[in-house]
């Protein structure tokens, strides 16, 4: 365990659980989250997550902005259940990414867990690429991958890593189960018109 790691999972940690409240302060806190675990993931030679935190960064700066602004007529963004369709659609981008990535890491990288590694970051970008847009089953998608994942880094000796997994487990269910009774909340009018 490193300084670096610890100031990571105290950030990841601070943004989900900002994430979990609606609150749009996780955006800017994830966005220093993944640069410290570039770096994490760089020296563990974990290559698909490292890639990853790259993405997030990316994805993090959308999601501030439909927070935001993704609502009808550019309001806040509520809480919605994912469609079906689209459902299939991102098991499909998260397959598919599993098996490219993986392939690619296994041929040409001296990467510690090739296949793994690749799923769980695949999955992960659907999940939050899922939350960039409030889609409530985003935390089912995290409550699977944080199990795999506190595994994988256990397995790899990033034990407060592993640990900072086994919070964003519990963070994820509790997430969902906020997210689904924000559901319930009718939307104000002035929120509407605004």
């Amino acid at each position: 365990m490193s300084g670096l790691e610890l100031a990571a999972a105290l950030t990841g940690a601070i943004s989900v659980w900002l994430s979990v409240r609606q609150n749009i302060w996780s955006w800017p806190t994830a966005i220093v989250n993944v640069v410290l675990y570039t770096v994490v993931f760089w020296d563990a030679k974990l290559y698909a997550d490292m890639g990853l935190q790259v993405i997030y960064a990316v994805l993090s700066l959308y999601g501030w902005y439909q927070w935001l602004y993704g609502g009808a007529g550019r309001t806040e963004l509520r809480v919605t259940r994912t469609p079906p369709r689209v459902a299939a659609i991102l098991t499909l981008i998260a397959a598919a990414g599993s098996a490219l990535l993986g392939t690619l890491l296994r041929q040409t990288t001296d990467a510690a867990l090739p296949f793994m590694d690749s799923f769980l970051s695949s999955t992960s970008l659907v999940a939050q690429w899922m939350m960039t847009k409030k889609l409530l089953e985003n935390w089912l998608v995290w409550i699977a991958v944080d199990v795999l994942y506190v595994g994988m880094f256990l397995f790899k000796g990033l034990y407060l890593t592993a640990g900072l997994y086994a919070v964003f487990l519990g963070l994820a269910v509790r997430g969902y189960l906020d997210w689904r009774r924000s559901m319930l909340v009718p939307v104000s009018v002035s929120s509407v018109a605004a």
